[in-house]
């Protein structure tokens, strides 16, 4: 039985990924709230990955990194704090944890990296300008990390649509405007959390061996078709 870290876990899609992961694997859940679900594979630790020191730990074969941020705004409401916020939370803190944990991942069972990054990242929208500046070197540090890391780690990130969580509510609050989202998306629907946490599932698993420094659009069609 594999040992998955996943930081972020208690919420949105890391709680998906924690959930969807428990069966199948031990997993040690890094985060400032403890998931609301409970089992015997499950450990959690209370820690701010920003502010407090990561816990050592003793083995892992894998590293999820799910914190992120949706803050959208006109470019001249956007602060130079907001970018500095955005890019500690989507970047400097997973290479904090990357950092922390290397070691015991070089270790580790066919080891894996698994960060997010967004849709934005691809598709110019408007008031993103901070979020997919950040997710933008989540993504070229997927890519050198992959090659840096090669072949004993595989490094994969994930770039979700819009997905059904609380960091997303401002953007499902009510019947009109899930309507307009579903409309926008060829495939006429946005995610759901278990959506993304399959994904995560089969990246971090033997199955995805072959692959390293991707980035997975799961796009819902909007990248990818214009119809």
């Amino acid at each position: 039985m594999k040992t998955i870290i996943v930081i972020g876990g208690s919420k949105g899609i890391g709680n998906a990924v924690v959930i969807a992961l428990l069966s199948s694997h031990k997993v040690i859940n890094i985060s400032r709230t403890e998931p609301e679900v409970t089992h015997e594979n499950l450990t959690h630790y209370q820690c701010d990955v920003l502010n407090d020191e990561l816990p050592d730990l003793e083995a892992t074969d894998g590293l999820v990194y799910c914190p992120g941020s949706i803050n959208l705004k006109p470019i001249n409401r956007l602060s130079i704090d907001d970018f500095k916020s955005d890019f500690e939370i989507n970047v400097l803190g997973a290479v904090k944890a990357v950092q922390k944990y290397l070691a015991i991942l070089k270790n580790g069972d066919k080891p894996s990296i698994l960060l997010f990054s967004t849709v934005a990242s691809k598709l110019g929208m408007p008031f993103h300008a901070s979020v997919a500046a950040s997710k933008s070197a989540v993504e070229g540090l997927t890519k050198s990390l992959g090659a840096e890391l090669a072949p004993t780690i595989r490094v994969n990130a994930i770039a979700p649509t819009v997905t059904n969580t609380d960091l997303a509510s401002k953007l499902l609050r009510n019947d009109r405007m899930i309507e307009n989202m579903n409309e926008r998306h060829p495939l006429k629907k946005y995610l759901e959390p278990q959506e993304v946490a399959d994904m995560a599932t089969f990246l971090l698993s033997d199955k995805a061996a072959s692959l390293s420094g991707q980035i997975f659009e799961m796009d819902c069609g909007i990248v990818s078709f214009k119809l």
